[in-house]
């Protein structure tokens, strides 16, 4: 009897071990566990803080920009105004769609957070942050872009903010509104 209950925990602590493991080598270095290239997630509903409802797959054709972002984020507080002026703005009427996604806040935060930051493009509710769990792991933090293309592939990602990579994003998105052949 002992011998087997040792065993059984033996069994479970190994277990344990590779589950943690996996779980690790499934999210790069920066958290993500979707990479360029991958086929965007589309399987939720993105709930607006104006009570519309959009999918991914309703957005398919256009470029979208999931900004994942909190009210409590001093960084995602520091790029907002960046993705505003440099990306939505400018593109908002050429086929490209910007939602931030709000981990985890209630719908009065969010539209406050929306009021204060002094933006124009649309938040959007993530309860339980299960939306942004399907892009990166859920311990990773915020302050991310995830670039989809035309047919629903990852075109592109980012981490915290860093006005190297933001200038980058910027050229892909700019590049992939230019590409017309994919509509």
């Amino acid at each position: 009897m002992k011998r087997t209950i040792l065993f059984l925990l033996i069994s479970l602590s190994v277990f344990a071990v590779y589950a943690q493991t996996t779980e690790k080598t499934n999210a790069d270095d920066r958290g993500y566990i979707v990479k360029v290239g991958d086929l965007a997630p589309d399987n939720f509903s993105l709930e607006l803080t104006n009570g519309k409802k959009t999918t991914l797959k309703a957005l398919r054709g256009k470029i979208v920009v999931l900004q994942f972002t909190a009210s409590w984020c001093s960084v995602c507080r520091k790029e907002m105004p960046y993705l505003e002026r440099d990306v939505w703005l400018p593109n908002k009427d050429k086929d490209l769609v910007l939602i931030g996604v709000d981990r985890d806040e209630p719908l009065e935060i969010v539209k406050k957070f929306h009021q204060d930051m002094k933006i124009t493009y649309p938040l959007a509710l993530d309860p339980g942050a299960d939306i942004f769990g399907q892009f990166a792991d859920k311990k990773s933090g915020v302050t991310r872009n995830v670039v989809i293309d035309r047919n629903g592939r990852i075109a592109f990602l980012t981490r915290l903010y860093d006005p190297e990579e933001f200038a980058t994003m910027k050229k892909v998105i700019g590049n992939l509104l230019t590409n017309t052949s994919a509509k």
